[in-house]
């Protein structure tokens, strides 16, 4: 999910990102959703853990952007709904929220690749197609 949320940059020091006409970036996920494109994603096993962590947030303020949620913030959603969380799960979760705040840095990066395969799509092929006709016009 970090990888589709993040708004990929052009690399510091070239023309496109020192060039000040350039749109605002927006997120793969946007992209994919102007393009047409549903993206492929992994098979998810445990699918009430992501939902939990979602509920309790992905991530949190922190500093100068966003951080891993705290332990005091998943103390405080364990309580505010009666859910008495495994040490386990609570680890995991806190585990994931990094994890979340990593690859989305990492995924800033145009060349980022998703950190899953999946097979691209006509649709995928056909955009990529149009884009590079574009350039080579």
């Amino acid at each position: 999910m970090a990888w589709l949320h993040a708004a990929p940059k052009p690399p510091a020091g070239t023309k496109r990102a020192a060039a000040k006409d350039q749109p605002p970036a927006i997120s793969r996920m946007e992209r994919y959703k102007q393009d047409g494109i549903i993206p492929q994603m992994p098979a998810n096993p445990a699918p009430h853990i992501v939902n939990r962590l979602v509920e309790i947030g992905l991530t949190e303020a922190a500093g100068m952007g966003a951080g891993p949620i705290s332990w005091l913030t998943i103390d405080a959603w364990c309580r505010r709904t009666g859910i008495d969380l495994p040490p386990w799960e609570a680890r995991l979760l806190r585990s994931l929220s990094v994890a979340y705040v990593a690859e989305g840095r990492s995924a800033e990066s145009e060349n980022c690749p998703a950190p899953w395969r999946a097979v691209p799509t006509e649709r995928e092929k056909e955009l990529e197609l149009a884009r590079l006709r574009s350039v080579l016009g």
